[in-house]
């Protein structure tokens, strides 16, 4: 499914926030399955909204029939403000998804390394009927920053090979919790030469076992 990308501003908790809504097209609004936020990797590394995981979730959540919505946390690219060491990042994510989502809209709370991090504080804080619909974590940033603990159906996949997020860290949170890990053997933290096999692992999983949903 091709897809449509718009760039927007909306307002943060420290000023503007640089957004990327990314629309299925050829696909009837009222079809759609609800919206995508994904959370990029950490800023003080690199990290933006057009990270090549971060755009390969979007694009996978397209595909699906979602629209996806990505955007830079404080003090990166065009958003105002500066690292807030995670804290004020969650604030930024929960601005971002409240400024696009519209009401009753069904959401995917998504994520990469500390976007994981961040989409579980996110998760956590959405209850009641803003509870997101299913959480996506991908290498999350487990031995760094307290990822909260997400919902029963929440994806997360870990390459084998990962030197920034051990797969042992991330087995060690996710035990607890009684929570499958899927693992990709050879990959490393960036999943270079890997994301056409991590777009099929997130579309399969999610076309099994999510629900349809037609809130546009």
């Amino acid at each position: 499914m091709n897809a449509s990308t718009q760039r927007l501003t909306v307002a943060g908790p420290v000023g503007d926030l640089e957004c990327a809504l990314d629309h299925p097209t050829g696909l009837d609004p009222a079809a759609r399955r609800g919206l995508a936020l994904i959370c990029h990797p950490h800023p003080q590394f690199g990290g933006t909204m057009d990270n090549k995981v971060v755009q390969t979730l979007a694009r996978t959540f397209v595909s699906l029939g979602y629209s996806s919505l990505r955007f830079n946390f404080r003090g990166i690219g065009a958003s105002a403000g500066a690292w807030d060491e995670g804290r004020g990042e969650i604030d930024d994510a929960v601005a971002a998804l409240q400024a696009v989502r519209a009401e009753g809209q069904a959401v995917v709370v998504a994520g990469f390394s500390f976007g994981g991090y961040v989409a579980s504080q996110v998760a956590a804080r959405l209850t009641g009927g803003a509870a997101a619909q299913r959480v996506v974590l991908i290498a999350p940033a487990v031995v760094n920053f307290t990822v909260a603990p997400v919902p029963a159906d929440t994806l997360v996949v870990h390459g084998e090979l990962d030197d920034v997020v051990p797969l042992q860290a991330t087995f060690d949170w996710a035990r607890p919790q009684s929570l499958p890990v899927t693992v990709l053997p050879g990959a490393g933290h960036f999943f270079h030469g890997q994301l056409p096999v991590l777009k099929h692992i997130v579309a399969s999983a999610w076309a099994a076992q999510a629900p349809a949903n037609t809130l546009a």
